[in-house]
């Protein structure tokens, strides 16, 4: 543990209430950073928080839709005030409400797509980088997909948000190591969470793993908690704007 220790570190978890956001949550905490865990339904975040205290833990829990930048404000408000730090944030929430062909996409599903996916990172990064800027500088890890680099069937909109997602952690990261924050993203493969429900049932599903995966099998969530760890640690002091995939060899 000593060489991920994160104690005295105070993290911030987008989309922390399941997937890969909760397991980011508990290995947060258990490398020693308090954690505040946050998502559109509090409540369910406050069961992720009680669990991670549960084990000796430090976490709470808070409101925040990424879509919604007065929530931002709102979180990053009460951090400053509580604790007077921000030391590591991670933007994990994602939404893809529309699957299907791309020429019948909804407007609606679009704009919420790009507003929770990529909106909302940029806006969340931005305002919190005074804070992370402070005691030293911070870390910030953007959770996109391998969708942002080899688009996928069926989900247009939420690879172009992905790939944007990439972009701009190199953008942030270029702009600002120098003031001591490094920004970089997790690229996930197939992973056993809510958002990827509907590929998990598509028919065909095992034979496309078969013969697509390296390792034959989807992700669970908790397989991204290295990859994390890592990126906002002190061992990744000279790692910034690069984006870590974790996929099985999909994309190879």
């Amino acid at each position: 543990m000593s060489r991920f220790n994160l104690t005295g570190k105070v993290a911030l978890v987008a989309g922390a209430s399941r997937g890969i956001g909760e397991a980011v949550a508990h290995g947060l905490a258990e490398h020693g950073a308090t954690v505040i865990c946050t998502s559109r339904k509090v409540a369910d975040c406050a069961k992720v928080a009680d669990a991670i205290s549960a084990k000796g833990g430090q976490a709470s829990a808070m409101t925040l839709h990424l879509g919604e930048l007065a929530d931002h404000d709102k979180v990053l408000a009460a951090i400053e005030k509580e604790h007077g730090r921000l030391d590591i944030l991670i933007n994990n929430g994602a939404t893809n409400p529309y699957f299907g062909p791309a020429h019948e996409t909804p407007e609606g599903a679009y704009d919420k797509t790009m507003d929770v996916n990529l909106k909302g990172p940029f806006y969340l990064t931005a305002k919190a980088m005074p804070m992370l800027m402070k005691d030293g500088g911070g870390s910030v890890v953007n959770v996109a997909s391998i969708d942002g680099i080899q688009p996928g069937q069926m989900r247009v909109v939420y690879g172009m948000t992905k790939a944007a997602l990439i972009n701009m952690t190199k953008g942030f990261a270029k702009e600002y190591g120098n003031s001591g924050v490094r920004v970089n993203a997790l690229l996930p493969g197939f992973t056993d969470t809510k958002l990827a429900a509907g590929l998990k049932e598509m028919p065909g599903m095992d034979k496309y793993m078969q013969q697509n995966l390296a390792i034959s099998r989807m992700a669970q969530p908790e397989e991204m908690v290295g990859a994390v760890l890592y990126m906002v640690s002190d061992e990744a002091s000279y790692f910034t704007g690069q984006g870590m995939v974790v996929d099985a060899g999909a994309i190879i």
